[in-house]
């Protein structure tokens, strides 16, 4: 028994174009543009970019360290500080 299915509707039958509703895998979002936001992160068209030198900003962290009473950016300082000297074989 042979089924010939030139002249049934199997066929004829197309995957609907998905244009509303939320695009699974998204958790809970509405559709977004696939693709990385950041993918031109460091491009600059600027002539002179300044950048803070470690030391600056280890003496910048000392006195933030020194002004502040909030234990959850105290500990936030206190890694990286703990994180540069380590970078630099001081701890």
């Amino acid at each position: 028994m042979t089924t010939d299915f030139a002249n049934s509707n199997l066929s004829k039958i197309r995957p609907k174009l998905r244009t509303q509703g939320v695009v699974s895998g998204n958790f809970g979002r509405a559709k977004v543009k696939s693709g990385s936001s950041l993918k031109e992160l460091g491009i600059t068209n600027v002539k002179v970019v300044k950048c803070t030198k470690q030391d600056d900003y280890l003496n910048r962290l000392y006195k933030a360290f020194d002004a502040t009473e909030d234990p959850k950016l105290k500990k936030f300082i206190y890694t990286e500080i703990r994180k540069i000297h380590v970078q630099r074989g001081e701890w």
